[in-house]
């Protein structure tokens, strides 16, 4: 039985692995995201090897998930809000040298919502949207059972749809996007200027204390809920998609914000459209990634000629 190889680059961490034709996992791990350009090629070279070593012959194709505006011709990312380092590194003739089977290259977050599509929550849905609510927002959707890319790839880019005008500016250049008002960020951003407090917390130690009681912390996740919210309705409205999943560090706290941000959907969209969507937690949670660019690569080279 074949193996198919992926990688999934974050801001803090690599997660990579193997999967099967039937997308089980047959090995996966994750290592600290490099600062460079450079740093990252020459992990990836590393990583490879690793798992040409414990997948021996078996490994057929291989794909790399990047954060960023992915140029499809170019094959290189442009713009990377949360992860500079890799604007214009030309990662596909470098990897081309050491990668010894067929590779593709694509957006992280449109490999996660491949990875949905095809073996997580998604699966059997034709028309589909994921968000990953972390340090930023991603996002990918799929139409008729195919990832939208747009005209050169930079279809998708959901966390930088406009919610609020007059909002945080964004690593984009923006201001108000998704990403500034609803992601991890903006939680604790905005939990400390809630309570007044300098201390250096994670999303997750404030969900902690929201679940205690916390009004700081309560008031971050409504906030962002209802800025959540304000996206969802934007995507069923314009999209009307069968399912809408979220995922990332932001949604191993369900409670605290899921259900305002589909109340809120609710009042931003027209009724027949948001009746014919769920909106729920995604399936594959930190494996989606590196689940998605292994089954996109698989289904590339078996659709090649």
């Amino acid at each position: 039985m074949p193996f198919y190889a992926g990688f999934d680059v974050g801001g803090t961490a690599i997660k990579y692995g193997l999967i099967d034709e039937r997308g089980r996992v047959v090995y996966k791990n994750e290592v600290s995201s490099p600062g460079s350009g450079g740093e990252l090629l020459a992990l990836f070279i590393a990583l490879w090897q690793r798992l040409r070593e414990i997948g021996r012959k078996k490994i057929k194709a291989a794909g790399f998930g990047l954060p960023g505006i992915f140029h499809l011709t170019e094959q290189k990312i442009l713009q990377s809000p949360n992860f500079p380092a890799l604007d214009g590194f030309p990662f596909r003739p470098r990897l081309a040298r050491r990668i010894d089977v067929p590779f593709w290259i694509d957006n992280d977050a449109n490999l996660a919502a491949y990875g949905e599509f095809r073996w997580g929550a998604g699966k059997g849905v034709r028309n589909l949207v994921l968000l990953t609510l972390g340090t930023g927002i991603g996002s990918g959707i799929i139409i008729d059972g195919k990832l939208v890319h747009g005209t050169r790839g930079f279809a998708a880019e959901m966390g930088h749809l406009i919610v609020n005008p007059e909002g945080e500016r964004c690593a984009c250049g923006s201001r108000g996007c998704l990403e500034t008002e609803a992601s991890a960020g903006s939680i604790v951003r905005n939990y400390r200027r809630f309570s007044g407090s300098k201390e250096r917390l994670t999303v997750k130690e404030i969900a902690a204390r929201a679940r205690q009681g916390d009004r700081a912390a309560l008031r971050s996740f409504a906030r962002a809920a209802f800025y959540l919210g304000i996206g969802l309705g934007s995507a069923i409205n314009l999209l009307n998609p069968e399912k809408i999943l979220l995922g990332g560090g932001v949604m191993r706290s369900p409670k605290l914000i899921l259900p305002e941000a589909i109340r809120e959907a609710r009042r931003r969209c027209y009724p027949p459209s948001f009746a014919c969507c769920s909106i729920e937690k995604a399936g594959l949670g930190n494996d989606a990634g590196f689940i998605g660019a292994a089954s996109w690569a698989g289904d590339r080279m078996e659709a090649r000629p």
